[in-house]
């Protein structure tokens, strides 16, 4: 089991299989289920949360692990970080902000409260969709921030793109500043989706 579990791919695999396993079990200890807008929204609302556990995870180990450990590392180990860790963690980053959002957007258009969730009931909306609303609207400000000022910034502060030393520097205080920023909105935009769903 050790040789399985030391390989990632497999690793992954073996979840899918037995998450696999354990739908169907569910499947037929409840005679079936029809495969209309609640599978749908359900289907969707799982791979909307396994998107935000892995974006905010990976949110919360650069603030809470990788930032702060920086000034600890000797300046010969730094390059690992930069050339090897940083790259990979920002790669699954980016397009796990992505995938939160879209697969966000699809629940709430298939539980019928998109527009009033986006319009965060300007036209007297229902609590719960404006709390949805708020929470969706933090999320897309991240994503943003995410896909538009952190990765580029990170991408002059790693050495991705080439530019000048203080440029870099620069792109480095931007980028960590703004996802500190994010930091600060996930508590919030978290509070707010499962509020949403459990206040109301």
């Amino acid at each position: 089991m050790g040789n399985f579990l030391s390989s990632l791919g497999k690793t992954i695999h073996l979840s899918l299989g037995l998450a696999i396993l354990l739908f169907l079990l569910l499947f037929f200890l409840n005679g079936g289920f029809d495969f209309d807008v609640v599978f749908w929204s359900w289907l969707f609302r799982y791979f909307h949360v396994l998107a935000g556990v892995m974006w905010i995870g990976l949110l919360w180990y650069f603030n809470f692990v990788q930032i702060p450990s920086m000034s600890k590392i000797p300046d010969e180990q730094k390059p690992a970080i930069g050339k090897v860790i940083a790259p990979a963690a920002l790669f699954w980053f980016r397009w796990a902000a992505l995938a939160t959002i879209v697969t966000g957007l699809i629940v709430a258009y298939l539980n019928g409260y998109l527009h009033e969730a986006m319009t965060l009931g300007i036209n007297g909306g229902a609590p719960q969709h404006i709390a949805i609303g708020i929470g969706m609207w933090l999320g897309i400000i991240m994503a943003y921030n995410v896909w538009f000022v952190i990765w580029p910034n990170q991408k002059r502060a790693l050495g991705i793109v080439e530019c000048e030393p203080e440029l870099k520097a620069k792109s480095a205080r931007t980028a960590m500043i703004f996802s500190r920023t994010n930091t600060l909105l996930s508590l919030p935009m978290l509070l707010t989706m499962v509020a949403a769903q459990n206040l109301f």
